[in-house]
């Protein structure tokens, strides 16, 4: 497996599992501490990974980072955003959660 290929399988196995300790990384690879260090720091490019030390540290991938979730398009959000106002109760309800659900940054609801 080539450094390449190797990083695609870290990455994989970073959004499946959300956090790995390097160590373990390193183990189910083959490959040496610093070798994981490296591809960790390869997989930030594109990936957004925090990296912490200590007994809870390793690589964690953001919580907010789904990417087999469908997302709706800017245009989509906003057009829920702007009929949101016009809906009460379960309907406005039902309409927030699938923006909050399906967009990109649903904090900014």
């Amino acid at each position: 497996m080539n450094s390449a290929e190797r990083q695609h399988a870290i990455a994989t196995v970073l959004i499946h599992r959300r956090h790995e300790t390097m160590a373990n990384l390193a183990s189910e690879f083959g490959v040496s501490r610093r070798t994981v260090v490296n591809d960790i720091a390869a997989i930030t490019c594109s990936l957004p990974v925090q990296t912490a030390r200590g007994n809870s540290g390793g690589v964690t991938l953001a919580d907010w980072f789904r990417p087999h979730r469908s997302t709706l398009c800017p245009e989509q959000a906003a057009a829920i955003r702007k009929a949101a106002p016009l809906l009460t109760g379960e309907d406005r309800q039902a309409l927030l959660s699938i923006l909050y659900q399906f967009s990109v940054h649903p904090e900014a609801m």
